[in-house]
């Protein structure tokens, strides 16, 4: 089908991304999912990934996105994140630290009682998937 779709991307900050694109690939909960305009309207939550994207001349653009929730339309999907970052404004030596710090606190872990492990690991999570966008490797 051919033509464009709205992609919206905002954050409670922010517009990140407002632009007609081909197709949007984003990191569902339940799995990542791809949008074309015509898609059949959904909702969804967002899980810590990337949001790729195909703008109307063909480039290949990933946002990183921390959360949220997607609703696709036939003509517009919209993607309300917590934290959202295009490859170009992640910074790289913050990301790296964040890795860092959460790999240390993953190591050193004590007791479970002043251990949050599940925050530890989503702090790991989002550095590495961060640091691949920016240096541009394979997600897996």
């Amino acid at each position: 089908m051919a033509g464009s779709i709205r992609l919206e991307i905002v954050t409670p900050e922010k517009t990140v991304v407002s632009e007609d694109v081909q197709i949007v690939m984003a990191p569902g909960v339940l799995g990542e999912f791809g949008v074309l305009i015509g898609h059949t309207p959904f909702l969804t939550a967002l899980k810590t990934g990337v949001v790729r994207y195909s703008d109307s001349r063909g480039g290949e653009h990933m946002v990183f996105v921390s959360g949220g929730f997607a609703e696709a339309l036939p003509q517009k999907v919209t993607i309300l994140a917590e934290s959202a970052e295009r490859r170009r404004d992640i910074d790289v030596e913050r990301a790296r630290a964040a890795l860092e710090r959460a790999q240390k606190r993953l190591a050193e872990q004590r007791s479970k009682e002043e251990f949050d492990f599940v925050r530890a690991q989503t702090a790991l999570q989002r550095a590495l998937i961060r640091l691949r966008i920016a240096e541009n490797r394979p997600m897996h």
